[in-house]
C-alpha cells in the first residue's frame, strides 16, 4: 500500500484535526529545542560516531510499502530500528518468527514486527507535527556492524518480549547507552515476555533499576503534555474486543535512568504503538490510539535530542 494513498492522505488529516490545539504550542516548543538540538547534535556527533554510517538497506518485514522517492535526502534525524536475534525458546506458546532456517540478519524476524510501514509513518508524522528534519525511510542497526549504531541518538526495538542479545551485543549496547544513546521498546505484553526482556536489560544494566516513569517527568511534557495516558493496542483488538494481550492488563510507562537522572531507556510495556503507527490508515482503527502513539515518539525523540 502507498504511503501517500488515500486512506494515509485521510487518516493524517484526521490527526492534524485532533492535533490542532496543539500544534501552535509545538511549533513554539520546537523552535527552542531545535537550537538546542543543534548543539546537541554536534556534540553527540563528535563523541559518538566512529566511522561513516552505511548505506541504506532494506529486509523483508510485516508490512513492507512502497520506498518513497525522497529515500535518500540527508537529514538530522532518522528512524533507527535494532536488528537483534530471537529468543530460541517458545514464549507464549509462539516460538521466533522467520522462514525455515533463513537469519535473523536476513529479515522476516520478530524484530521486523510492523516494519516498514510503522516507522514510515513515524517520519511522515514527524515531518508534519513538528520541524525536526526527518528522513522518509528507516534505517535497520546491526549491533555487529562495528561502531555503526553509535551515529544514531535514538534507537527502537519492537518485540523485546522475543529478543536474546549475544554478549558482544550487549557489550555494545551498554557502550551506546553510556555515551549518550537513547533507546525506545514497544510491543511486548504480559509477565512472560516481560520475564524475556528483563533476561536481556539486566545484563545491559545489572547495576540499574527499571522504574515507572513519573508523570511529571519532562518526557511527557517536551512537546505534548501527555498526563492523560491509555493503553494503546495492537490491531488484534478489531478482532478479539480487548485491548490487552495475555495478562498485560494495565499499561506501563517504565524507564531506565542513569546517574545523571537522564533517561536512557523508554519502555512501553503492555501496548502497541508499533501498531499503532503502521495501521494510522486503516479507517476501522480508533484514530484515539494513532494520536495517542504519535504524540508517545514524538516527545521521546524530542526528549532524545535534548537531554
Amino acid at each position: 500500500m502507498p504511503i501517500e494513498s488515500f486512506y494515509a492522505r485521510h487518516c493524517y488529516a484526521r490527526l492534524t484535526r485532533a492535533f490542532a490545539v496543539n500544534i501552535i504550542e509545538t511549533v513554539r516548543r520546537a523552535e527552542k529545542v531545535l537550537v538546542s538540538a543543534a548543539c546537541l547534535g554536534l556534540a553527540v556527533g563528535t563523541a559518538l560516531a566512529f566511522q561513516a554510517p552505511l548505506p541504506w538497506r532494506e529486509y523483508p518485514g510485516q508490512d513492507n510499502i512502497d520506498i518513497p522517492p525522497d529515500y535518500q535526502e540527508k537529514t538530522e534525524w532518522m528512524f533507527a530500528r535494532l536488528m537483534y536475534p530471537p529468543f530460541p525458546g517458545a514464549v507464549h506458546g509462539r516460538y521466533p518468527r522467520g522462514f525455515g532456517g533463513n537469519s535473523w540478519k536476513q529479515g522476516r524476524s520478530s524484530w521486523t514486527t510492523d516494519y516498514t510501514s510503522a516507522d514510515r509513518h513515524v517520519a511522515l508524522a514527524l515531518r508534519r507535527l513538528t520541524r525536526i528534519h526527518v528522513r522518509s525511510v528507516e534505517q535497520p542497526i546491526d549491533l555487529d556492524d562495528g561502531d555503526d549504531v553509535f551515529n544514531y541518538p535514538w534507537l527502537y526495538a519492537v518485540e523485546v518480549g522475543h529478543w536474546q542479545l549475544t554478549d558482544s551485543q550487549v557489550k555494545r549496547f551498554r557502550e551506546y547507552l553510556d555515551r549518550g544513546g537513547f533507546f525506545m521498546c514497544d510491543d511486548f505484553h504480559g509477565t512472560e515476555e516481560w520475564n524475556v526482556f528483563v533476561q536481556t536489560m539486566k545484563r545491559v544494566y545489572p547495576d540499574r533499576d527499571i522504574v515507572d516513569i513519573p508523570n511529571a517527568d519532562s518526557i511527557f511534557h517536551v512537546v505534548y503534555d501527555l498526563d492523560d495516558r491509555y493503553q494503546v493496542p495492537g490491531a488484534q483488538y478489531l478482532r478479539s474486543g480487548r485491548t490487552y494481550e495475555y495478562d498485560g492488563y494495565e499499561p506501563r510507562w517504565r524507564g531506565i535512568y542513569d546517574a545523571k537522572g537522564r533517561l536512557v531507556v523508554a519502555i512501553c510495556h503492555n501496548m502497541d504503538l508499533g501498531d499503532a503507527w503502521e495501521w494510522a490508515d486503516w479507517p476501522q482503527y480508533d484514530e484515539k490510539f494513532s494520536a495517542l502513539a504519535f504524540r508517545i515518539v514524538a516527545n521521546y525523540v524530542v526528549y532524545s535530542m535534548t537531554h
